[in-house]
């Protein structure tokens, strides 16, 4: 976390605060790093099957879990490669929040790819590590790496506490 703070301090600093405004920002995500091969369980109040074009939707308080990821939303709609018999893509809407360790985000959508174990997260996105916030209109998520990198007008509030010196 002190990391963090001194990334956002350099970078302020350094090109005044305009920069955090106007670049993408990357950030560390979680604790330890999610293996995007690891099974995928999804819970929900109730789900449709359209077997001809090999899609899923779950609704009402949907748990995607994925090693030490959690995700929430109202909806996910789960795209498969039927030719591999797998998942290719969650698409999640409404209220979505993915937790990672102590870090959690919250969105108004996120697209899952879980080939390149990415998760792009877009709409008021904001992300809550410990003390400090950050918001922006986008935030991609490498789960297999542990980190982010936010784009979109990024604004930081950074919460000096003194557990840290």
């Amino acid at each position: 976390m002190r990391h963090l703070r001194l990334l956002f301090l350099t970078v302020t600093l350094l090109f005044g605060a305009g920069a955090l405004a106007a670049q993408e920002v990357p950030v560390a995500f979680g604790k330890s790093r999610t293996d995007s091969s690891a099974p995928v369980e999804v819970t929900a109040d109730n789900l449709d099957v359209n077997q001809a074009d090999g899609s899923a939707e779950f609704t009402g308080d949907v748990l995607v879990v994925q090693g030490a990821m959690r995700m929430t939303a109202n909806r996910v709609f789960v795209v498969y490669d039927r030719a591999q018999s797998r998942i290719e893509r969650l698409e999640a809407t409404g209220d979505v929040l993915l937790v990672s360790g102590d870090d959690a985000a919250e969105a108004e959508r996120a697209d899952y790819s879980i080939d390149s174990g990415t998760i792009v997260m877009t709409g008021n996105v904001l992300l809550s590590q410990g003390p400090s916030v950050l918001s922006s209109q986008k935030m991609t998520v490498d789960l297999d790496s542990g980190t982010a990198r936010m784009a979109g007008r990024v604004k930081t509030i950074l919460n000096q506490d003194s557990d840290d010196e």
